[in-house]
């Protein structure tokens, strides 16, 4: 059985929220981040985009242990028929948070970035810090399971469809959009093609690139 060497960074968070970008004037948050979230962590972590490679690409899992909802001062920007309106709002939040992610190219250079990161890992909103912890895990070419993995739609997925940001351009102008599959309880054990796996069976799958390049084109 063929064998790859992998990154594997777990970043945790007690309290995290990413806010749909489907729903205006209320914060509903997405069960998981997206990917344009978690690549924009990353280019926090090594100081810009303009040190990652276009076609950099990582695996991701997450899982929650429980959600809830709090009070929040909402900020909306302000236009020329509606000024903005700060006043507080209902946030959802997800609570006690894991999110796993791997890396499988220039490891060296990402376990600095990621133990040593230019600007503090935020998951979600700006204010919610987050832990970070690194070690290097050998994966198989075998496919994994699903469980909690974010991974590209496929006909064989289970959980919750989503349609979320893949990239964003820094200009904040454009947004390519994907197509992807996640379970909240991580129970599903679809068999995710293309993917490689942990030790534990876990599928590990490459999400598409992230880069703000990708959505330039759009």
């Amino acid at each position: 059985m063929t064998g790859i060497e992998a990154l594997e960074a777990t970043i945790t968070a007690p309290v995290a929220s990413f806010r749909n970008p489907l729903y205006t004037g209320v914060q509903v948050t997405l069960p998981c981040p997206p990917p344009s979230t978690i690549g924009g962590m990353l280019a926090a972590a090594a100081g810009s985009w303009d040190k990652i490679p276009h076609d950099f690409r990582f695996a991701a899992a997450f899982h929650a242990e429980g959600r809830g909802t709090d009070l929040e001062t909402y900020h909306p920007l302000p236009t020329a028929r509606k000024p903005g309106n700060y006043g507080p709002q209902n946030r959802e939040f997800l609570a006690f948070t894991t999110l796993t992610i791997w890396i499988l190219d220039n490891l060296d250079q990402w376990e600095h970035r990621l133990r040593r990161p230019v600007w503090p890992m935020r998951l979600g909103r700006s204010q919610d810090l987050a832990a970070l912890t690194t070690r290097r895990t050998t994966l198989t070419t075998t496919p994994g399971e699903q469980h909690g993995a974010l991974i590209t739609d496929h006909p064989a997925a289970g959980g919750t469809s989503l349609r979320v940001p893949t990239a964003i351009t820094l200009d904040r102008g454009r947004t390519l959009w994907g197509s992807y599959r996640y379970d909240p309880t991580g129970h599903t054990t679809a068999t995710v093609p293309n993917s490689y796996s942990t030790p534990t069976g876990q599928a590990v799958a490459l999400l598409p690139p992230t880069h703000p390049a990708t959505a330039e084109s759009v």
